[in-house]
C-alpha cells in the first residue's frame, strides 16, 4: 500500500514517520492500515535501528479520531475497526526496535493512544494531553484505560479519563507520561539525538530490553522475572555483547554490528 497519510524518511538508521493529515492529524482507518504495514517493513529493514514518530505541523501530534469516519458505524462495525486500531498499537509496542513519540502539540483521545504506544515521549512546551471520549458518550477503546493507569497510575488516570480534560505538557512531565518537554523548534531535532544514541545500542540487548519490560509489567513478579532471565540469556548469546564486553576491556568505543 503506498503512503498516502504518512510519510516516512529514513536517515543514518533512524527512520523519521509523520502523519500527514494536518493541521489536526485526525486518524482514521486508512491511516492505521498505512501505519500497521509500515511498522511491518521498518521490522524488516535491518538498516533500521530506531524510530521516530511525529505529526505533520505545528499545532497535533494527533488530535483525536476523526469522527466523521465514525459517527455512522454500527455497534459491530465500530469493534470490528477498532480490533484494527488496538492491533496496530500492540504491533508497535512488541516491535523490536524503540520508538519515540515527538508530541508537536496536541495528542487527544486516539492520539494519545497512539503516543502511549511508543515507547519514549518528547513533547513540545505547546502540547496538551487529553481523552475527551467521555464527552462524547464513549470511552478510549484502543488502549487508553489501560496503558494510561499502567503508566501514570490508578488514581491520577481516573482523573484525566473521567473529566475527559486536558492537561499542558508541564503537568505531563510532572505525572510521567512524558519523558522531556522542549520548544517546539527544538523537538525533532531533540529527538533525533536520542534517536541517534538508540540506534547505536546492541540490536539484540535493545530487542531483548525491550520484550522485558513491556511483558514484565502485565505479569506477577515472579513471572517477569523469568521473562528477564530469558531476556538476559539471548542477548548474552549475541555476537554484540562479546564485541561489548571487548571494547570496555579494551578501553574503546563498541562497533556494534547488530548481531
Amino acid at each position: 500500500m503506498p503512503l498516502e497519510l504518512l510519510e516516512c524518511m529514513i536517515e543514518d538508521k533512524i527512520a523519521i514517520v509523520s502523519l500527514n493529515r494536518p493541521p489536526y492529524n485526525p486518524l482514521n482507518w486508512q491511516l492505521f492500515e498505512e501505519l500497521s504495514q509500515l511498522m511491518d517493513g521498518l521490522e524488516q529493514d535491518r538498516q533500521v535501528r530506531a524510530i521516530i514518530l511525529t505529526g505533520k505541523g505545528d499545532r497535533a501530534f494527533a488530535a483525536g479520531a476523526d469522527i466523521k469516519d465514525m459517527m455512522d458505524l454500527t455497534p459491530l462495525q465500530i469493534l470490528e475497526k477498532n480490533e484494527m486500531c488496538r492491533a496496530t498499537f500492540a504491533k508497535m509496542e512488541r516491535l523490536s526496535k524503540p520508538i519515540i513519540a515527538a508530541v508537536n502539540g496536541l495528542a487527544l483521545g486516539g492520539g494519545a493512544e497512539l503516543a502511549l504506544a511508543c515507547d519514549l515521549r518528547i513533547c513540545s512546551e505547546n502540547s496538551k494531553f487529553g481523552f475527551p471520549e467521555i464527552n462524547l458518550g464513549i470511552i478510549p477503546g484502543a488502549g487508553g484505560t489501560q496503558r494510561f493507569q499502567r503508566l501514570v497510575g490508578q488514581t491520577l488516570a481516573k482523573e484525566l479519563l473521567f473529566f475527559g480534560e486536558m492537561i499542558d505538557a508541564a503537568r505531563a512531565e510532572q505525572i510521567g507520561l512524558v519523558n522531556r518537554v522542549v520548544p517546539l523548534t527544538e523537538l525533532l531535532e531533540f529527538a533525533k539525538q536520542w534517536a541517534a544514541k538508540l540506534a547505536d545500542k546492541p540490536v539484540m540487548a535493545m530487542r531483548m530490553m525491550k520484550i522485558a519490560v513491556n511483558t514484565g509489567a502485565k505479569v506477577d513478579l515472579d513471572s517477569a522475572l523469568d521473562v528477564e532471565a530469558v531476556c538476559f540469556g539471548n542477548a548474552f548469546a549475541s555476537e554484540d555483547r562479546k564485541e561489548g564486553m571487548l571494547s570496555f576491556v579494551e578501553k574503546r568505543k563498541p562497533n556494534f554490528v547488530g548481531a
